[in-house]
């Protein structure tokens, strides 16, 4: 018997920007690098090697939000308690959307998803460093 699949992941993105505040890329450049901004990179670690990162940016995968963020959890992660604005973001803005709405529905506050994720980054010239140069 097939599946009836009636919640479909486009409306659940939908509904979680209804809920969270969408920052466009420029307007995340423009953030990026104050002290009380935590960028939340949610992208796969292959994902980071192939593609670049966002200097600065925590890497969580989107696996582990719950987790690392929950100060309950044995995997609570110290930047979660921190007192700044958290903009998450992924590869296209799909999976960050659901992760803000996640963490603002835990009660991390404030947070914001950027829109287009590192895909509009990059478009929108914002500052990339690759594995390589972030050894050196």
């Amino acid at each position: 018997m097939a599946q009836d699949i009636t919640l479909h992941v486009a409306d659940m993105v939908a509904a979680a920007e209804r809920e969270i505040e969408t920052l466009p890329a420029a307007a995340a450049i423009r953030l990026h690098g104050s002290a009380d901004v935590t960028f939340v990179d949610l992208r796969d670690i292959r994902e980071l090697d192939r593609e670049g990162r966002i200097p600065g940016a925590f890497h969580c995968p989107r696996g582990m939000l719950e987790f690392w963020l929950d100060p309950a959890s044995k995997y609570h992660k110290p930047v979660f308690a921190a007192e700044n604005k958290f903009v998450f973001f992924c590869a296209g803005g799909a999976r960050s959307a659901l992760a803000a709405q996640t963490a603002q529905r835990m009660g991390l506050k404030p947070v914001a998803h950027m829109g287009g994720g590192f895909g509009a980054w990059r478009e929108a010239g914002g500052p990339i460093e690759m594995r390589d140069a972030a050894k050196k």
